[in-house]
């Protein structure tokens, strides 16, 4: 443990250290995390034009980093797919030309792509030419190529060469309605192998036969559209209904917490909390048995999970999935899943909820973080082939199933066999406007493409890059607040949450804490770091983490900034405690 903070420069003394005023907590504290920190990064905005402190935003998930080579490939292929497009109709005095053709393009793009890595520009840094890149995509994109139109039985996706690059020129131009609807044909055979490599550790999925059994992938606007399109379909399939028992794996991100509270919902929530401990008393955010044999309940329709965690950024132990599989094999087989698994790439050797319950369970998977691809909006829904959604549909009551007869009828004759990945593709669109559903083909050739660079890095030397850029953040935070946190496998370290209560008890003792506790609320604390050093985090208590925590992003800074959020954090405190000192005479 280092000295205790130094009191920032210019502390207010113990008379001017007092709470904000109660009607903006109390408001703060029915808000939003996020809601929240629109306000701090004003406050703390308005805090670095008076003084020579850094704005610094340790409160937004947003990485600061993107993969560029797979974004370099999504251009070139759409300078091929403009020359393609007139090969099939020029009229260059109206601006005008045609729809790629299938014919022979793959035969092109291979001699489009042998043109442009004949360039003898090297390097890959922001003083490159522009050659060099389209090198380095061109490189990506022939192994690419190679590697998904090879035969399954020498590792491939055997491909058709026409109809792959068919779909990337078409798609990258953006000129047809993404069909099938629910995700483009070799979209979903290069995003399922990569779902397999990352969530699955390898192993294809099989069903209870012991056959492959193939995810069903539904590409959606990021991972939020995935959720809301996920509760709104089990509400209009009736398989949860308002009034509804629903557990959460807390902490969780904060719409799932508003979500359940919603009109539409109205769901009877319980929490299953992750209270684990190691010891020396820090947190290791895992689950007891305890807590997750609240889960034998059957009345409990529908669990929700972030895994790895948001925020404390841990993974499900391999305990907690046993014991997971275990209470819905013997206790609850009815069970619904929903995991969310965005940050399980920068765990080792991770494996989702989904590869030990693939009936139960559907997975969302966002590519925005690890990819750096916020702004693309994109993510995917897999579930197994053979399901539970599907299962429980079947078992509707007949006046039930009739009303969903109707509402699908338009899509399909044999309306009950309507699997519910399908459903939910129509249920995105209201049904009515199924006809044009579907993630736009520039957003899918672009996640194709992440995909397929993540399945050729057999070195892994991206994922590990990653992991590292992530891994000295969260050391250097640590490290300026005087903690060396002990090495743990399961730890992803996009976000990190701070006990202010375990901290300040060991930095200052029983009796500070208390006094703090009696005389501030968390979000004063969080208040005053936005108003007096320029830093928001987000209060914890709104991901259900505990009053006295605090969220700290890591991927939207880098290292000398957390070293600096640290420093301000621990100032901060220790104003509190130079008051605590001047009105009590400790």
């Amino acid at each position: 443990m280092a000295d205790a903070p130094r009191p920032s420069e210019g502390a207010p003394n113990a008379a001017e250290l007092t709470p904000f005023a109660a009607s903006l907590e109390a408001t703060l504290d029915r808000m939003s995390p996020f809601e929240v920190k629109d306000l701090l990064i004003s406050y703390a905005k308005e805090d670095a034009k008076k003084s020579a402190l850094t704005f610094l935003n340790a409160g937004r998930g947003n990485p600061n980093w993107i993969a560029t080579v797979p974004r370099d490939a999504f251009f070139l292929i759409g300078q091929f797919a403009m020359v393609e497009a007139r090969r099939k109709m020029s009229m260059p005095e109206f601006d005008l030309a045609g729809e790629p053709p299938e014919a022979g393009c793959a035969e092109r793009f291979l001699d489009f792509l042998a043109k442009e890595s004949a360039s003898k520009a090297n390097g890959k840094g922001f003083d490159a030419p522009a050659e060099a890149h389209n090198a380095w995509a061109a490189k990506l994109l022939r192994l690419g190529y190679d590697y998904l139109t090879a035969p399954e039985e020498k590792g491939g996706l055997g491909l058709d060469g026409d109809d792959l690059v068919h779909e990337w020129t078409e798609g990258v131009i953006g000129c047809e309605y993404p069909v099938p609807d629910r995700i483009l044909a070799n979209t979903e055979k290069i995003c399922r192998r990569y779902l397999v490599q990352e969530m699955d550790g390898g192993e294809e999925p099989r069903g209870a036969d012991g056959k492959p059994a193939p995810y069903d992938l539904f590409a959606t606007e990021g991972g939020t559209a995935a959720m809301c399109y996920l509760f709104y379909s089990l509400k209009a399939n009736f398989l949860v209904n308002p009034g509804d028992t629903i557990a959460l794996m807390t902490p969780i991100f904060t719409p799932y917490i508003d979500i359940a509270g919603l009109d539409d919902f109205h769901f009877d929530v319980i929490n299953i909390n992750a209270t684990t401990t190691d010891e020396n008393g820090l947190h290791t955010w895992q689950y007891p048995d305890e807590e997750l044999e609240k889960l034998k309940d059957p009345n409990v329709k529908l669990l929700c999970l972030v895994n790895p965690s948001n925020p404390p950024s841990y993974a499900l132990s391999e305990a907690s999935r046993k014991k997971l599989v275990e209470i819905v094999e013997q206790s609850n087989p009815n069970l619904i899943i929903i995991t969310d698994d965005v940050y399980g790439t920068f765990v080792d050797d991770f494996r989702s909820v989904m590869h030990d319950l693939p009936k139960n369970t559907a997975l969302v998977y966002s590519f925005s973080k690890y990819f750096g691809a916020t702004g693309w909006r994109l993510a995917t829904i897999a579930l197994a082939p053979d399901n539970i959604f599907d299962e429980l549909i079947a078992k509707l009551p007949d006046e039930k199933r009739q009303v969903l007869l109707e509402r699908y009828a338009e899509l399909k004759e044999d309306g009950p066999a309507l699997k519910f990945c399908d459903r939910l593709v129509a249920d995105s669109r209201l049904v009515a406007l199924n006809g044009t559903a579907g993630l736009s083909t520039p957003q899918q050739v672009q996640m194709s493409l992440f995909a397929l660079y993540a399945l050729l890095d057999k070195a892994g030397t991206y994922k590990r890059k990653m992991q590292e850029l992530i891994s000295d953040r969260l050391h250097a935070l640590w490290s300026s607040l005087g903690w060396t946190l002990p090495p743990d496998p399961l730890r992803a370290g996009y976000y990190s949450m701070l006990d202010l209560e375990i901290w300040t008890k060991r930095l200052y003792g029983d009796d500070f804490f208390a006094w703090l506790k009696e005389k501030f609320r968390p979000i004063d604390i969080v208040l005053r770091l936005a108003k007096d050093t320029g830093v928001v985090v987000l209060a914890g208590d709104g991901f259900d983490a505990g009053r006295w925590t605090v969220r700290v992003a890591l991927a939207n800074l880098y290292v000398d900034d957390f070293l600096a959020v640290g420093k301000r954090i621990g100032e901060i405190l220790a104003d509190y405690h130079n008051a605590w000192k001047a009105e009590t005479g400790s």
